[in-house]
């Protein structure tokens, strides 16, 4: 297979913040709940679930 540069995949930009949100919270810098701290994690996929809801009550799916 031929190589031509292009990086597929990685961490993306909600699981680099969900990293740096729980370092941050382990190490004492931050002293939130862990609900707002896994927040970039959660968040993303009740936003999926919302827009599927809709959509399949809308019949688009």
């Amino acid at each position: 297979m031929k190589d031509n540069g292009e990086s597929t995949g990685g961490i993306g930009l909600t699981g680099a913040l969900g990293l740096i949100f729980i370092t941050l919270r382990l190490t004492g810098y931050i002293d939130w709940s862990w609900l707002w701290v896994l927040a970039p994690i959660w968040i993303p996929i009740v936003i999926v679930m919302v827009l599927i809801i809709f959509a399949y009550g809308l019949n688009l799916l």
